[in-house]
């Protein structure tokens, strides 16, 4: 018998090329970043990046797939998107309330996809179906066996005492001991009834502002030391961090990032080893305690189970306690007030900064939101939120936990520090940017950073997702012939040479005024703009520094942010 003919690496190529781009389509929309699909595939990022630009087409190489396939995959996206929201806002989800919300999910976006009759099958949302989307996207520890409920009062109750004897016998104090928790941010939006809202809701197709990052909150017990929290974005390299080169490393936030703007375990694990732990080690060597402490935390798939056998030897003074699911809005501390109070100090600045900028510059609030405001105004907004959250607060929010570490005057003095001064003082700061909002309103706002998100939300945050990756990976390729102000100016200079030298020089002067014109008006024209739309922008970013402290004019004129977050001479590398 003749030997089997081998196939061609041509053959192999063309047969597994679509599923291969498929492949890395799915990797890519599940959060795994560019960089990481180029090395396990051996491909360039630019291959992948193009791949991932044309997945449209990709996709539709199957005709034969139906638009319930389609559907489906959408409703798998969107189910994860829910699944996370749920996460960070401690609730827990059984396989029933999944399979339930994919139902709806699914009817939701079939209402709005063109599609035959034939097209429109039923989707059961089956056992299969529900083993199969928990196969692809692991996420087996969100799942809870039977009903998931919101809390948990007799398993609380339990656990306030075992707690309670857990770090008598322990020997744990109050600096000691720690709780961390993770919330969403919708860190561009306003009451609905600014006329900013207003727009956008007017506008055709234009969806409400979604852009959200996850942060991580973390203080112990005693209110005397907040950690720097972590925040993850779904960009790793944002424009405004390339244009004021930015240095991530000295960020008042550990800067993380992926595609869903999610914590993973590998970026809890690495706030935890290169924040956490060198921080909660020199404070404990300050205050000359033992080194050991306890973290205290939910269940949440970024928290490994097995995390302390997880940690190296030089880190084997953490000792972790998890809270039994369902307790989170009864007992978890940075429950208990500290994120709503950070959420509400946050919008307080927010409006703060629209004041400023509108009251000391010529630009209106609707052009500034719509064109200026970015990551590194919410960052420093962050940072400005997190510091304002009192000791007070930090302390009172154990009060259900551990009652015995709160001083007792605090019961008192947190009920009054919770009180509506705050968003009455957003109230007001509003009025004087001529915007019509109420404290109704600010409560209204604060509450939709806890609501569930409709169908109509998570299809907007993907699609904002989608949209700031994208100007990612053109800011990546931009980024390959950029051009520094100072080497502008420079050329400009030397062009200014050189019409002096023909003005003087050249015999006829209608030709030579005739090629200086037009070389002024269609080539050096386009690089002043880019020095004026510069100079503007430095002069923006000069009233956008209200929380810290002013760089000096001499040192950095435009920073956006204090000079120790940038790297190199801003004045000539904007």
């Amino acid at each position: 018998m003749a030997p089997k003919k081998e196939k061609s690496d041509s053959e192999n190529r063309k047969r597994f090329s679509v599923a291969l781009k498929k492949e890395i389509i799915a990797k890519y929309e599940n959060g795994i970043r560019v960089s990481d699909i180029a090395k396990e595939y051996n491909m360039t990022k630019l291959t992948i990046s193009t791949i991932i630009k044309n997945k449209k087409a990709f996709k539709a190489v199957n005709v034969i797939s139906k638009q319930r396939s389609k559907v489906l995959d959408e409703v798998e996206k969107l189910l994860l998107m829910w699944i996370n929201e749920k996460q960070l806002a401690g609730d827990s989800v059984s396989e029933a309330i999944i399979c339930e919300k994919a139902k709806n999910l699914y009817n939701d976006l079939l209402t709005q996809t063109p599609s035959t009759s034939a097209d429109r099958q039923d989707f059961k949302a089956s056992r299969g179906w529900f083993d199969r989307f928990r196969r692809r996207t692991g996420i087996h520890s969100v799942i809870r066996h039977g009903e998931a409920s919101s809390s948990d009062e007799k398993a609380a109750k339990a656990f306030v005492d075992e707690f309670a004897e857990f770090v008598k016998s322990e020997g744990y104090v109050w600096n000691q001991v720690f709780n961390c928790d993770e919330t969403g941010l919708f860190w561009k939006r306003m009451p609905r009834r600014t006329y900013i809202t207003q727009e956008e809701k007017a506008l055709p197709g234009h969806k409400p502002m979604k852009d959200r990052l996850t942060l991580l909150f973390c203080a112990n017990a005693s209110g005397d030391l907040k950690i720097k929290p972590l925040l993850v974005y779904n960009a790793e390299n944002p424009r405004a961090f390339k244009s004021k080169n930015v240095i991530k490393s000295k960020l008042p936030v550990q800067w993380k990032a992926n595609s869903k703007a999610w914590v993973t375990r590998t970026l809890f694990m690495d706030w935890l080893t290169e924040v956490f732990a060198p921080t909660v080690k020199n404070y404990l060597q300050e205050m000359d305690l033992p080194l050991r402490c306890l973290l205290l935390m939910d269940n949440a798939p970024a928290h490994p189970p097995n995390l302390e056998d997880d940690l190296d030897s030089e880190h084997d003074f953490i000792k972790v306690k998890f809270l039994p699911p369902n307790t989170t809005p009864l007992l978890q501390p940075m429950d208990q007030q500290v994120i709503s109070n950070f959420k509400k100090l946050y919008t307080k600045a927010l409006f703060t900064m629209c004041f400023q900028v509108t009251n000391d510059t010529d630009l209106t609030l609707r052009a500034f939101w719509k064109e200026h405001f970015n990551i590194l105004h919410c960052i420093n907004l962050i940072d400005k939120a997190w510091s304002e959250v009192s000791h007070r607060t930090l302390q009172s929010a154990w009060r259900k936990l551990w009652p015995t570490c709160v001083p007792e005057r605090n019961f008192q003095e947190f009920e009054e520090e919770s009180s509506p001064d705050v968003v009455h003082e957003i109230v007001s700061i509003g009025k004087s940017l001529r915007v019509e909002v109420d404290d109704a309103d600010v409560e209204e706002l604060l509450k939709d950073h806890q609501n569930e998100l409709t169908t109509e939300e998570l299809v907007a945050m993907q699609e904002e997702q989608m949209k700031v990756l994208q100007e990612e990976h053109s800011s990546e390729e931009e980024a390959r012939e950029e051009i520094t102000s100072a080497e502008i100016k420079e050329i400009c200079r030397k062009w200014n040479d050189v019409q002096e030298f023909i003005e003087k020089h050249h015999p006829n002067k209608v030709v030579a005024n005739r090629v200086i014109n037009l070389m002024n008006d269609t080539v050096l024209a386009h690089f002043r703009k880019i020095l004026i739309k510069r100079a503007r922008q430095s002069t923006l970013d000069h009233f956008l520094v209200p929380y810290q402290k002013r760089p000096r004019l001499e040192e950095t004129p435009d920073a956006v942010l204090p000079d120790i977050f940038m790297e190199g001479d801003s004045s000539s590398k904007h």
